[in-house]
């Protein structure tokens, strides 16, 4: 075994070896792979090895396509049989939810390239013979599907590797990392050490072990999970004969229920609600080639529906049980990525999918390692989505969650409960006490919407029972003013004498004088944005060390303190600090906010003294405050930014002093409202790794000029010349009885040209709204485009400017 190694890639799994693999692609060769077994020793040898194209997230299933695509070239580079089959599959619909979900994977899958097909359940049964068509209302065809031979993927990987100039050791077991004052990171081995510039943990079911050796509590559980392998089935051996091709995959969801032809009989899996965690705590490294215990009992649920919906399993008998041990994070999505505080540390693992997304989790990583970028959006795989909130117990509960629900429908207005509520702000009691209905964000309780008695979400794809009440909200702040909740956003304090400078190279924008603030887009090497925040200049720092303040997306609080911490300077010049809990926020919005907030402060708050994007520290009654005069709603407004203890106080001061102009309670759903008015994006949404400022309509806040060489000030400087490929449009859209969420296709002249990234209905407008981007040459078109929703396509027409307050005198008066 080598001693020295520029990648030292933990765990022999699919996943591991893809790394590998990609890695020596990418002509990276000085790279070992441990296994402290055989190959394929933890959940990889016992897979259904089963893949797909379908995922929840666009971008995902772009790199599971991918993956798939893969397994040709692997095969022929390595002379190892994968054992694939594109048998191609069904996607059944049990009820009309459940249809309604699938008429928008169809549609996902119009721009990803994705063949697709929406189809009857008689015609579903002449695919797939065992089904029964009146226990399902519709069904959608995907003639990607399929399944391969889980051992013959993994050695084609690592053999391909290995030609490619890697190497991979066998029985090799990782007994701790650590890190040395150069950097470099000691594996120590039961065969020796190997000092290595980069470690990769793809250490699957022990991943929870390796991540320990570095003081790394990673969100990941392994769940058991059953399958069965029925006796031959004569129908399955009439099929054959007949058709000479193999039974297709089938998905039916309302029955949790998975299915493949396996040789003579079919394969039927399940994910129980009844489910069980495996080794909760600590998995034994002696655990390998084994099973556990079957319990049919646990699965006995699903199987009778599947007895049902699939009538030909009633007269056979049941050959096998598999039941082994995956693991999953909370939300079901892989962890990918380099680990904030662990330069050359890197991560990937719970990839419970593995020979959908192997492939692709290898290239992301591997560029990501090499280029400094994952080469793609690939924010619902990044282990920078949990922090330190995301704790073995919430780990636990998420997990099980995810795994009981993992084939059940998720409502675009649903939150899901497990593990909550587990992050509030003292506010939250007064709040709930007025029929506040919480989501969460980044582990953050957040107000949705304020529900009268008696009143609560009824989950649909369609207009629902909030939505007159989310009206209401929205009425109180246009009519008068409200008050929201917005702790939710990250907040960071920037400090030190090289602050300024720093800042100038890390943010697109020009920097605000003392007591100013501005808009602040973040770019990447490549001219893509990274981050989109509001930076304040609090002036020079004073006895509480407070310099610069930023305020952004809270979801990506650990994504965005992670590039901050990798591009400070060394000589200790600059500190940076999430705020988190340390700081909690309110805003109110509207057009009397101003005269609520006089009430409440002795600070001169006319627009002379207190423009639009000043800033400056005032008292509200006796709490101390950071007061910014903007607001996400586009209006009139204020955030108001108070230390966790005062919190309570603020919010019953501002309440009460508002009570004479009719102040209301206003959630996020009202707020999505109220900015899409506006043609305000936002974060992970419209502004995403992949598009460029001018593509977002950000360039108006990139100073060009300046003299500081902000980070991809070259690659923006040549995509404003080059004008981009992609802009950014709003669209009023002609819809009936429900709005675009996001990821619905955008027509033109009768083909799909672009894609949703966000939308609602604008109450105050009474209009839907969709955000999206479309080619820049059709992109001031105002008429020719449609929007594709639940299966029907609605006229859509660019709206080029604010439906409120275009000319900006209410929100700069």
């Amino acid at each position: 075994m080598k001693s020295h190694a520029k990648v030292v890639v933990i765990g022999g799994g699919v996943v591991g070896c893809s790394v590998l693999f990609h890695l020596a692609r990418h002509g990276w060769t000085d790279i070992v792979l441990l296994e402290r077994d055989e190959l394929t020793s933890g959940s990889t040898w016992h897979a259904a090895g089963g893949m797909h194209t379908i995922n929840g997230d666009p971008n995902v299933a772009k790199l599971q396509k991918y993956t798939i695509s893969l397994y040709k070239e692997i095969e022929e580079l390595s002379g190892q049989a994968t054992g694939v089959h594109l048998t191609g599959g069904v996607l059944l619909a049990a009820t009309e939810a459940r249809l309604d979900w699938l008429r928008g994977v169809v549609a996902k899958g119009r721009y990803l390239g994705i063949d697709l097909e929406e189809i009857s359940p008689d015609e579903a049964a002449e695919l797939m013979p065992l089904l029964d068509p009146k226990q399902f209302v519709g069904a959608v065809r995907n003639k990607e599907d399929g399944h391969l031979d889980p051992s013959g993927v993994t050695h084609a990987y690592a053999k391909a590797a290995r030609k490619l100039g890697a190497e991979v050791e066998r029985f090799t077991k990782v007994e701790d990392i650590v890190r040395r004052p150069d950097g470099l990171w000691r594996v120590l081995t039961n065969k020796g050490e190997v000092v290595a510039e980069h470690v990769v943990n793809a250490g699957g079911l022990w991943a929870r072990e390796v991540g320990r050796m570095v003081g790394l509590e990673l969100p990941v559980l392994a769940m058991e999970h059953m399958y069965l392998i029925t006796e031959d089935m004569p129908e399955v051996a009439a099929w054959n004969q007949k058709t000479g091709t193999e039974i297709i995959h089938a998905v039916d969801f309302d029955g949790e229920l998975y299915l493949r032809q396996e040789r003579g009989g079919m394969l039927m899996g399940t994910y129980e609600k009844a489910n069980k965690p495996w080794s909760e705590f600590q998995t034994p490294w002696n655990f390998g080639h084994e099973l556990l215990e079957p319990d049919i009992d646990r699965i006995a649920p699903s199987l009778e529906v599947g007895f049902r919906h699939f009538p030909a399993f009633q007269n056979t008998g049941i050959k096998q049980i598999i039941n082994g041990p995956f693991t999953f994070a909370p939300d079901g999505n892989p962890l990918v990525g380099p680990v904030r505080g662990l330069p050359g540390f890197w991560v990937a693992c719970g990839v419970m999918a593995g020979f959908s997304q192997g492939g692709g989790v290898g290239l992301a990583l591997s560029n990501w390692m090499i280029e400094g970028d994952p080469g793609a959006d690939i924010w619902a795989m990044d282990v920078s989505r949990y922090g330190d909130w995301a704790t073995m117990a919430y780990t636990n509960a998420k997990v099980r969650e995810n795994y009981s629900r993992r084939f059940s429908i998720r409502f675009p207005n649903e939150e899901l409960p497990a593990g909550r509520p587990l992050k509030t702000t003292p506010v939250y009691d007064l709040l709930s006490a007025k029929g506040a209905q919480w989501g969460v964000a980044y582990g953050l309780e957040v107000p949705l919407w304020y529900a009268p008695e008696g009143v609560k979400d009824e989950f649909s794809w369609r207009r629902s029972s909030d939505f007159e009440h989310v009206a209401s909200e929205v009425k109180t702040v246009r009519g008068g003013v409200g008050l929201a909740e917005i702790s939710s956003f990250a907040k960071y304090r920037v400090t030190g004498e090289g602050a300024a400078a720093w800042l100038d190279r890390l943010l697109a924008c020009k920097l605000p004088k003392p007591g100013r603030m501005t808009l602040a887009p973040m770019l990447k090497e490549d001219g893509k944005l990274i981050g989109d925040f509001t930076l304040a200049n609090l002036g020079s720092p004073d006895s509480n060390g407070e310099g610069w303040f930023l305020a952004g997306s809270g979801i990506a609080e650990q994504y965005h303190m992670r590039w901050f911490e990798a591009h400070l300077p060394k000589d200790g010049s600059v500190t940076i600090e999430a705020l988190g809990a340390k700081l909690t926020g309110l805003s109110i919005a509207g057009p009397n906010a101003r005269d609520v907030l006089a009430r409440v402060t002795r600070a001169d708050m006319s627009n002379a003294a207190f423009s639009f994007m000043a800033v400056r520290k005032m008292d509200i009654d006796m709490a101390p405050c950071l007061v910014g005069r903007v607001s996400y709603t586009g209006d009139l407004g204020y955030e108001i930014w108070v230390a966790p203890e005062y919190q309570r106080a603020a919010y019953q001061t501002l309440m009460a002093a508002g009570e004479e102009f009719g102040i209301g309670l206003f959630g996020s759903r009202a707020l999505n409202a109220l900015r899409l008015e506006k043609n305000y994006g936002s974060w992970a949404r419209e502004y995403r790794p992949i598009y460029g400022p001018l593509e977002a309509g950000l360039d108006r806040f990139v100073a060009y000029g300046k003299d500081a060489d902000f980070i991809g000030k070259q690659a923006a400087l040549a995509e404003r010349q080059q004008g981009g490929k992609l802009r950014l449009r709003a669209f009023v859209v002609d819809a009936a009885d429900a709005d675009v969420i996001g990821d619905e296709p955008i027509w033109f002249d009768g083909a799909v040209r672009g894609w949703v990234t966000s939308g609602g209905y604008a109450h105050h407008s009474k209009t839907s709204i969709a955000m999206g981007y479309v080619p820049k040459e059709i992109a001031d078109e105002a008429d020719g485009f449609e929007i594709e929703l639940l299966g029907k396509r609605y006229p859509a027409h660019v709206q080029p400017s604010p439906l409120f307050d275009a000319n900006l005198e209410r929100m700069r008066g």
